[in-house]
């Protein structure tokens, strides 16, 4: 049994900027669950047959008792990623070691027109 609630977040990256979004992990859709000492793992790919990931986000616990967490990409990695739609989610490994879904949805990369 799940003790966390799958969340859809849809969202956009504009490709050559840093990108960063901070979520929170909850047991019913508004109750932080608490994610101290867990470790969080995401990934974009352009659909979810994809064998190989677009991105993989790095992310970090922002407060552990609130649930709250960041996913972040670097300018040079949203660069290299084409224009389009992509899927991503992101997985929680409980201390038991049990993987749990906790965010999924639909990335909206628009292409960057200002290049240095």
């Amino acid at each position: 049994m799940a003790v966390t609630q799958k969340t859809a977040e849809n969202f956009s990256i504009d490709q050559g900027a840093d990108f960063s979004r901070t979520l929170t992990v909850t047991t019913d859709g508004s109750t932080a669950y608490d994610i101290s000492g867990l470790t969080l793992q995401a990934q974009m790919r352009k659909s979810y047959d994809s064998s190989t990931a677009t991105a993989t986000f790095t992310a970090t616990v922002v407060s552990g008792s609130d649930g709250t967490y960041k996913l972040t990409l670097s300018n040079s990695t949203t660069a290299d990623i084409s224009s389009g739609r992509y899927v991503y989610d992101v997985e929680l490994i409980l201390a038991d070691s049990t993987i749990e879904k906790v965010h999924y949805g639909l990335i909206t990369v628009h292409p960057e027109a200002t290049k240095i």
